[in-house]
């Protein structure tokens, strides 16, 4: 069982800047990977960013250039950097982990945390 745990999230004016963290209770250096999903109202959520165990990192289109997502395996803390936000950022983020046990995925998911960005 894993558990993740979000911070950082908050209101913002466009053009602002705000950074998410997600602690894991277990050591994130055995997780296959790691992820930053979002969910806006009235839509399914969605892929982020995220960032497999060897490092490889993979960005939507809609943030690349603006976040950025790293990895501390010391701290079990997987960090979402995002600069130029805009209204359209704003939604429910939620820290993903992935892992491969036998032949078998699972998906452990944080509560989510609320980013709002104000025109």
């Amino acid at each position: 069982q894993v558990q993740l745990v979000e911070s950082g999230g908050g209101l913002v004016q466009a053009g602002g800047s705000l950074s998410l963290s997600c602690a894991a209770s277990v050591s994130i250096s055995s997780i296959d990977a790691m992820g930053w999903y979002r969910q806006a109202p009235g839509k399914q959520r969605e892929l982020v960013a995220d960032i497999s165990s060897d490092g490889t990192r993979n960005y939507a289109d809609a943030v690349k250039g603006r976040f950025t997502i790293s990895r501390d395996n010391a701290k079990n803390t997987v960090y979402l950097q995002m600069i130029s936000l805009k209204p359209e950022d704003t939604a429910v983020y939620y820290c993903n982990a992935h892992l491969r046990s036998g032949l078998y995925y699972y998906d452990y998911w944080g509560q989510g945390t609320q980013v709002t960005v104000s025109s």
